[in-house]
């Protein structure tokens, strides 16, 4: 089954099929460099996504060869973010769409190939797990831009490489290979390019096969272990917990483990 999700932009290219979902990032003459108009289009799909109970997963991934996503457009800094009225709107929409994107229910998976970098990385950094072709290069290039780099963009990169790392990562700007982002956390796989749309896919379905109660729940509780101690709900953990031992997909995985054959969950 095909669900087509309506996009503000044709920058932003959305639909769900068989229950996964997929977000291309549609602006590949620009590296696929995302515009104010592409985050807030992206706050949206996800908005949309997060209504349909057939979906399993999100998979993220740029059009063209070049890049995954190349960071925010520059070309409208001058129009866009130049006056603090302008940075207000502007770092609203990336707020938006980054914080529906941390919080998305469903797993969600980066599928990198190119240039992930800046704004890029920070979605990247916001999605499950990241799998990325052997070519593909990171950077956070805020120190030369001048520009500032927010609490909550730091917290989510220092959570996922260390203190160590990130600050190596945002003093420094440099690219970074994938051999040494594997090494460091910041990506959870590397394979050929040839490999990759693949390799995702198997991940994907993978999950997707598996108990989505199960799965909602230990993204969540995950979330929780790396959330300030101030804005922990454990009580939310729990109640999710509880469902899974409720749900019939509890009961449909243990039949299918005594009848040893592959479960047939369908998130309830």
């Amino acid at each position: 089954m095909k669900i087509t999700i309506s996009s503000p932009s044709e920058k932003m290219l959305a639909k769900i099929e068989n229950g996964l979902g997929w977000i291309t990032f549609n602006n590949p003459a620009r590296h696929n460099a995302m515009s104010m108009e592409m985050w807030q289009a992206l706050a949206k799909i996800l908005q949309q996504m997060e209504q349909e109970e057939s979906l399993r997963v999100v998979i993220l991934k740029g059009a063209g060869e070049k890049a995954f996503v190349s960071g925010a457009d520059i070309s409208e800094f001058e129009e866009k973010r130049s006056s603090q009225k302008q940075r207000d709107a502007y770092e609203h929409a990336f707020d938006q769409a980054q914080n529906r994107l941390a919080k998305f229910p469903q797993p969600v998976i980066s599928m990198i190939q190119g240039y992930c970098v800046g704004g890029g990385l920070a979605l990247a950094l916001n999605t499950d797990i990241r799998i990325a072709s052997d070519d593909s290069r990171f950077a956070i290039p805020a120190a030369r831009l001048g520009l500032g780099y927010g609490y909550a963009s730091i917290k989510t990169l220092t959570s996922i490489v260390g203190p160590a790392f990130a600050k190596d990562i945002l003093f420094s700007a440099r690219f970074i290979k994938t051999e040494e982002a594997l090494r460091i956390g910041l990506i959870n796989r590397v394979v050929t390019r040839a490999q990759l749309m693949e390799k995702v896919l198997d991940s994907a379905i993978t999950i997707a096969d598996n108990a989505p109660l199960t799965i909602k729940s230990v993204k969540a509780a995950v979330s929780e272990i790396v959330n300030d101690p101030s804005q922990s709900s454990h009580e939310e953990i729990e109640r999710l917990v509880d469902a899974c031992f409720l749900s019939d997909d509890y009961k449909e995985g243990r039949r299918a483990f005594m009848e040893k054959r592959q479960p047939v969950f369908k998130g309830s």
